[in-house]
């Protein structure tokens, strides 16, 4: 990494925590003297945006967090978008970064299988049961061929997956026209 790589990354990561910082005497002083009360926050304490504190008991907080971590359809957008990142990385060669979002792919869509169990079979069939390890594999190579074949792979599956849930409508979109570069479409493609 260069010498200006290395020096923003440190001006980020300064700004970072003293943003944290501020922003944690902030929230603390806008709570104060709220540990001691049997409530969270007394109604006059409470601030337009407490939606969640504001809740009448935990039973309602709970519903509420539920209702916004939502179903299945924040996970696919995370897949979608560090599919796309994989699809950057390759172009890129840097295998580590397209491992790390297949990594990260495979976390999402267990935790929305856990959000959705009716979803989880198909998670499971088309891609936690053997194929997700497999393609890993196949980036963690370093081989442009096997990764790129892997990536093409990975777009199919998906498909089918979405597919089988009766969601094809979802295989028409700029994500799944991503592909290869030409020559690294299939594994025995021969240059």
């Amino acid at each position: 990494m260069g010498d200006l790589n290395v020096r923003n990354v440190l001006i980020l990561a300064a700004i970072g925590l003293v943003s944290g910082a501020v922003g944690g005497i902030l929230v603390e002083g806008s709570h104060a003297g709220v540990a001691g009360s049997s409530k969270l926050v007394s109604d006059q304490q409470l601030q337009q945006d407490d939606w969640l504190l504001g809740a009448s008991d935990d039973a309602e907080r709970f519903r509420r967090l539920q209702q916004q971590l939502r179903g299945f359809d924040q996970p696919m957008w995370e897949i979608g978008e560090r599919f796309t990142r994989i699809h950057d990385a390759l172009g890129r060669g840097n295998y580590e970064l397209a491992v790390f979002h297949w990594w990260k792919i495979e976390q999402t869509l267990r935790n929305a299988a856990m959000k959705r169990p009716k979803r989880a079979a198909n998670a499971e069939a088309f891609f936690l049961n053997g194929n997700y390890q497999r393609l890993r594999t196949e980036f963690e190579s370093r081989d442009p061929r096997r990764a790129w074949a892997a990536f093409e792979e990975a777009k199919g599956i998906c498909q089918a997956c979405h597919h089988a849930e009766q969601s094809g409508f979802a295989n028409n979109q700029a994500l799944f026209e991503l592909s290869a570069p030409a020559g690294y479409a299939r594994a025995d493609n021969k240059q």
